[in-house]
């Protein structure tokens, strides 16, 4: 399934491929392992992310950044979607929305160290009955010199690796609600409860525990951007979420589809090989098919992206890639696992392990049916040729 990119993008997918061969071999360990590999490859792998560029890929040259393309970034996260148990994503990388909106001084304290690996921030945005719809309930009271925040955010997805949150909560003046603001908060101020860490069906090292907040004191320079601002900015980290979680189910699918076919040519039943029945090659066909329509979609929406399109249209466009990409690598994902019999039950093959991880990829950043009243909403509203 070829689709024509420029050959700096193809020298970026090499630079991503590398990587991945450097943690594939990994898997079954880290799977029988709870996430973890060994220390010292845990930290190879992570200087080499950062070496590579991969920690700095939204980042302008002029701070030390790659400066590249959404369209670079989904053809790397493509390629890094190919392995499991997340092994590839052991690096932490700031978003490009982050440099309009924080300071000078956070950009010292926070961006940039998540940049070179010295820090690694977690994001407290979900909420025990609030998450795809962003309907935050934490509050944030303005003091002098401050603000004092209470609340409890669930599915702090890599906060057992971080040493500061992205915080989202309501500003109260008095009585008056300001609107919805975003904060740094370190993780060792006082107030901060860890309340438990669910176990996931992936075998991932990040984990996503609950957190509690009792009267945080957050200061007054750790506001992003101003009082009412938090909610753009989740969006805009939503938007890119989106459009990098369909890449990596690209990646996924990929994979699946090409060990499965590999599998069904070398399997022999009843005198002939797996992939001569007509049934394994329906659900490799329309494996392929499903692959090539959510590609088409990936990189024309980065693409749209980098063109500068319409931002509410980029929004609903986001949504569609998300929703279409993670149900055909969950489909996908269903039918590699049958191709493969007893072997696709089994966690030592990448088939069962991805029928596990994929399945969040329809939950988290925005439910499958939070993304389908996203789109239908924008079609509604602006009409089928504006979306």
């Amino acid at each position: 399934m070829h689709i024509n990119l420029p050959n700096d993008v193809k020298e970026w997918i090499e630079i991503a491929e590398s990587f991945l061969q450097e943690t594939k071999p990994w898997e079954v360990e880290a799977e029988m392992n709870s996430g973890k590999v060994p220390v010292e490859i845990d930290a190879k792998h992570r200087q080499m992310a950062i070496d590579l560029g991969l920690s700095s890929m939204d980042m302008p040259k002029k701070i030390g950044g790659q400066e590249l393309s959404n369209l670079h970034q989904v053809a790397v996260w493509e390629v890094l979607g190919r392995s499991t148990n997340a092994l590839t994503w052991c690096f932490s990388e700031p978003q490009a929305w982050m440099l309009e909106a924080c300071s000078e001084e956070q950009i010292k304290k926070y961006i940039l160290p998540i940049m070179d690996g010295s820090r690694h921030e977690c994001y407290a945005i979900t909420e025990s009955e609030s998450g795809s719809e962003l309907d935050v309930s934490a509050t944030a009271k303005k003091v002098d010199g401050g603000y004092i925040v209470n609340g409890e955010k669930w599915y702090v997805t890599g906060a057992n690796h971080a040493d500061f949150f992205f915080i989202q909560a309501v500003i109260h003046d008095g009585d008056d609600e300001i609107g919805d603001a975003l904060f740094f908060l370190d993780m060792d101020q006082e107030g901060i409860e860890h309340v438990r860490t669910p176990l996931f069906s992936h075998t991932f090292d990040s984990h996503h525990p609950i957190y509690k907040f009792n009267d945080v004191f957050i200061p007054e320079e750790n506001l992003i951007g101003s009082e009412n601002d938090g909610m753009s900015y989740s969006l805009a980290w939503f938007r890119r979420e989106r459009l990098m979680i369909a890449a990596r189910c690209c990646g996924a699918a990929a994979r699946l589809i090409e060990e499965a076919s590999e599998f069904a040519q070398d399997r022999k039943v009843k005198g002939g090989f797996l992939s001569e029945q007509q049934a394994i090659q329906f659900m490799l066909a329309d494996s392929v098919t499903e692959l090539w329509a959510a590609r088409l979609m990936l990189y024309e929406t980065a693409m749209a992206h980098d063109r500068g399109d319409d931002l509410k249209a980029l929004h609903y466009r986001c949504s569609a890639v998300k929703l279409f990409a993670s149900e055909m690598a969950n489909k996908v994902a269903d039918r590699v696992v049958q191709i493969f019999g007893g072997r696709g039950y089994m966690r030592e093959f990448a088939a069962e392990r991805f029928y596990r991880e994929l399945r969040v990829d329809r939950i988290w950043e925005g439910t499958s049916e939070v993304q389908r009243l996203i789109i239908a909403g924008g079609l509604l509203r602006k009409g089928l040729k504006k979306l």
